[in-house]
């Protein structure tokens, strides 16, 4: 099985009313924008679409498996890609714009933005922060598995790495350094990335475990820690107690039938977290909206607050090896009394996305909030 399908398939395979009166919300720092994601910059489309704001306007959006050139190529199942590749954008006065940066290496060909250090890995970027100055980005390190180990789908999961960018006030994204520190090791079987959120003094970064109902679990790293993760690095027991280290089994679910993709915001009007995502199963088109008064739950079981296009039968462009995932928020851009989040769609025959162009790349959704108990 081809590496950009196997990908598009361990997220399906990780995603296993409320009524009130809504508060006023303030607009977010870019609400005058919606985002939108042309092909440029040799960039062609690409998953994940996390977004961390930046306190001088930016916006740094995290890509996943990137394809790239002056056309999509396909040869046989396999995509021309990088494995990951970063965006920065801007809104002013009302006006969008964003830049791709896909790395080049000394010899002028493309590579991955952040650069797998364990022999035949790679990296699937995800969600990341601001703090001081600097970002810090989690990175899933993924393998090609050996034969006779998840058969199914041919790679393996093989520990979660935390990513410290600096130097993000130069204008050119190939100009930041980037140094990377291990946060768990190969054989956790449940891998911090999900999401990432700062709360207090800590950053806090949720992990879908890989075994039985994939639960959300919760993990932090103290912000004056953050330069030793690994080491720093403290997870929510089973009885309520924050604990050294990360045992996943030991770990108290957070949210029951979690998501390896998803947002947690907290919106102070609402006076709570909100978490973004896809249903938990198999080829939904559902996209849910959960609460919670505490960043560790309990989480409400979460309504649908849209359903993707894309996957509804007899829908214009219709397609049946179409399939989505990847939902998120993205709360700098909503404006009063709103909702504005992404998703992304793919085909599970990656030679059609030569003449699809309307799939694989994060597409925006405007609703509106819905009412909080």
């Amino acid at each position: 099985m081809n590496a950009l399908v196997r990908r598009w398939l361990v997220v399906l395979l990780f995603l296993c009313s409320c009524a009130g009166t809504v508060l006023a919300q303030a607009a977010g720092t870019d609400a005058t924008c919606t985002p939108k994601f042309p092909f440029a910059d040799q960039w062609l489309g690409a998953d994940a679409g996390y977004s961390i704001p930046l306190p001088d306007g930016r916006d740094v959006w995290i890509f996943g498996d990137t394809l790239y050139g002056d056309k999509r190529v396909v040869v046989g199942n396999d995509p021309r890609m990088v494995r990951n590749s970063i965006g920065v954008s801007t809104c002013r006065h009302g006006n969008w714009n964003v830049n791709y940066t896909i790395r080049r290496g000394s010899d002028g060909k493309p590579e991955d933005f952040f650069a797998a250090h364990r022999p035949k890995t790679w990296y699937w970027a995800l969600d990341g922060v601001y703090h001081e100055g600097d970002l810090w980005v989690t990175l899933l390190c993924v393998r090609n598995a050996p034969i006779g180990v998840s058969a199914a789908l041919g790679f393996e999961l093989c520990g979660t790495d935390l990513a410290h960018i600096t130097g993000i006030s130069a204008a050119d994204p190939q100009q930041w350094k980037i140094a990377y520190s291990e946060l768990v090791p190969d054989g956790t079987n449940s891998y911090p990335s999900a999401t990432t959120v700062v709360e207090g003094d800590y950053l806090y970064i949720f992990s879908q475990n890989n075994f039985g109902e994939r639960s959300l679990v919760a993990t932090r790293i103290p912000l004056s820690g953050l330069v030793d993760p690994r080491k720093n690095l403290e997870y929510l027991a089973k009885d309520g107690s924050w604990k050294p280290g990360f045992d996943p089994k030991d770990a108290k679910p957070v949210m029951a039938k979690g998501s390896s993709e998803l947002s947690i915001r907290y919106h102070p009007e609402l006076k709570k977290w909100v978490a973004v995502m896809f249903a938990p199963k198999w080829f939904t088109d559902k996209i849910i909206l959960r609460t919670a008064d505490n960043l560790t739950g309990p989480w409400t079981e979460g309504e649908t607050v849209y359903r993707v296009p894309e996957m509804k039968k007899g829908a214009p462009g219709y397609d049946p090896d179409t399939f989505c995932y990847a939902g998120k928020e993205h709360p700098e851009f909503e404006k009063p009394g709103e909702l504005l989040f992404t998703y992304a769609c793919n085909s599970l025959k990656p030679a059609k996305l030569v003449n699809m162009p309307n799939l694989y790349f994060p597409r925006t959704v405007r609703r509106k909030m819905p009412a909080m108990k």
